[in-house]
């Protein structure tokens, strides 16, 4: 199967078009997937980067006489969110998400963000600001469509899937062609697997994530991520002893045919998995060094 051409506009369902924008990497495939619901008045779905030519193909793939009403944003990465704030202010339409890069985060997760002991905040669009904040639940109608917002973090303490019909817009929380990037604070491993039983219950039909195709299994596909989390898990605790262990060093050991340039990424996803581990006492971080060297505490228990 070809890769998308950057650019095109894709009918994935009737009511439903999405055009990929041209910022293709090994954490977003061919790039990150702009998504326009609804026909006459509609609403854009991650605008994506603040690229002047995605902008133009946006706009273009808007049909004669269609206008945007609404700007809606899963999560504030700039891959996905820098770009709508200038679209909304082009259109007059406001931009809505759960809130800014700080918010949603975990008592502990924002205290560890407040200490300061822990660097990363990779690709995070800071100055993200919506216009309007959704509560979980909330719905949004425009003519023809509504969508129910979904808070599902994990991938990031602000992030929000989209229900529509049946199916679901999940950002980078589900997507069909890798799991997600876990990094703290920002990411939340024990968010992340409730988000996730969370999207499973509502039974939907269909997936269209934040990058590569749409997922046409989901509850195959939660079970997979969850089944995945869990094996990682048990690796990650197996390679703990007495000695303390660093989040790179162990995703050496556990992520063996990881690609090189990916490795960072692997250890902040360890990170994640070791900090869950020491809230639910199952693993001890040093006091000298508690973000980079843990032990085994006591008996392997629950898993993740």
């Amino acid at each position: 199967m070809s890769a998308p051409e950057p650019g095109k506009v894709q009918q994935l369902a009737p009511g439903l078009r999405c055009v990929l924008a041209p910022n293709p990497s090994p954490m977003t495939l061919h790039g990150t997937n702009s998504y326009i619901l609804g026909e006459g008045t509609v609403a854009v779905i991650d605008p994506g980067p603040d690229d002047p030519g995605h902008l133009r193909a946006l706009e273009a793939a808007l049909r004669p006489g269609e206008r945007i009403s609404h700007v809606l944003v899963t999560h504030a990465h700039l891959d996905h969110s820098p770009l709508a704030a200038v679209l909304g202010k082009r259109h007059g339409a406001p931009v809505l998400a759960y809130g800014s890069a700080r918010d949603g985060r975990s008592p502990a997760m924002q205290a560890l963000a407040d200490s300061g002991a822990l660097t990363g905040g990779e690709g995070v669009d800071r100055a993200f600001a919506p216009d309007r904040r959704l509560a979980d639940g909330a719905e949004v109608e425009g003519d023809g469509w509504s969508l129910r917002a979904i808070w599902t973090p994990g991938h990031m303490g602000n992030h929000m899937c989209f229900l529509w019909e049946g199916q679901i817009f999940s950002g980078d929380h589900v997507m069909g062609w890798a799991t997600s990037l876990i990094s703290p604070p920002d990411g939340d491993l024990g968010a992340y697997m409730a988000s996730l039983d969370k999207l499973a219950a509502l039974g939907t039909t269909r997936m269209f994530p934040g990058h590569g195709p749409p997922v046409g299994a989901p509850t195959e596909r939660i079970d997979w991520l969850a089944a995945h989390r869990r094996e990682r898990e048990a690796q990650i605790l197996a390679a703990l002893g007495p000695t303390p262990q660093r989040p790179d060093a162990i995703a050496a050991r556990v992520y063996t045919d990881t690609p090189s340039a990916l490795m960072p990424a692997a250890a902040r996803n360890v990170l994640a998995h070791l900090i869950d581990l020491v809230d639910r006492g199952l693993a001890r971080a040093e006091a000298s060094a508690p973000l980079s060297g843990f032990t085994r505490a006591g008996e392997y228990g629950a898993h993740r």
